[in-house]
């Protein structure tokens, strides 16, 4: 983490994530691919998520969150930026030439060797990938599966882990990092480690150019509004919200409702919900 001098107001506060462990290359081409900008909008074309538009150009990079390539060692050439997730990526390339991105593990470096594996003798060092029924217990993972050979879905931003607690029958439990305990299926594939990048939860913008540049737009609070635009405006000067629960601007509870469907299929497979 980057902490820098308070030469301006804008840098008092601000805080930088340290680049220097990475490599100093340009992208990989055949990996890159032009991704059409929404800014918030549904399929429907009309704003669905507000606050998001403008922001700097940027190619997506193609990540490999499956496991496509089994039993082929693979050697981490370099560990690159990717502006569209707060994680590092790792470039790595097959004995075969062939190149892939995976998400970055902390610790990996370049010249490690990674290997995806179903088998029971994978080296449990970061970046290998295999299936959780081969994994002991108490191993953090990341980048797992929700269902077997669907590619990795969750536990896949920075600093992120999830711990693996039990072996019952065919299902492995894994402790989330939201603290919540779910099932998943032996054979689901997870990868050893610890996402990199942690310090990323400290990182500050410091000013609002910044926030802009990411995409990211202002943000006016409900309760600067008048009351025909917010339930939360209204009043001479500064006002409590004056209502039970904090609500959206079309009247909805908002901050900590629970918005989960009760029957959904899956809650069978939550062991304990997180904890608020």
């Amino acid at each position: 983490m980057k902490i820098y001098k308070p030469t301006t107001p804008s840098r008092r506060g601000m805080t930088g994530i340290d680049f220097s462990q990475l490599t100093k290359k340009k992208a990989e081409k055949g990996l890159l691919k032009y991704i059409k900008r929404n800014a918030g909008r549904g399929s429907s074309g009309r704003i669905t998520v507000r606050h998001k538009g403008g922001g700097v150009k940027r190619l997506y990079r193609i990540i490999e969150f499956s496991q496509t390539k089994q039993n082929l060692p693979a050697e981490v050439i370099a560990l690159e930026y990717d502006p569209n997730r707060t994680a590092f990526i790792a470039l790595i390339e097959y004995s075969d030439k062939k190149k892939q991105y995976i998400i970055a593990p902390q610790g990996l470096k370049v010249g490690d060797a990674v290997n995806f594996s179903g088998n029971e003798n994978t080296l449990l060092t970061p970046g290998n990938r295999t299936k959780l029924k081969n994994i002991p217990v108490g191993t953090m993972v990341y980048n797992v599966e929700l269902d077997p050979g669907k590619g990795g879905k969750i536990v896949r931003s920075a600093g992120s882990s999830a711990q693996v607690l039990a072996r019952n029958g065919d299902y492995v439990n894994l402790k989330m990092p939201s603290t919540e305990i779910r099932k998943f299926l032996g054979d689901c594939f997870a990868s050893i480690g610890m996402v990199s990048n942690p310090e990323n939860r400290f990182y500050t913008f410091g000013k609002a150019g910044k926030s802009r540049l990411k995409g990211r737009r202002p943000h006016v609070r409900g309760s600067a509004m008048n009351p025909v635009d917010h339930p939360h405006g209204g009043g001479e000067g500064r006002q409590p919200i004056g209502l039970k629960h904090p609500k959206t601007p079309w009247g909805k509870p908002a901050l900590g409702v629970k918005t989960r469907n009760r029957k959904k299929w899956s809650n069978k497979l939550i062991i304990q919900r997180r904890k608020k």
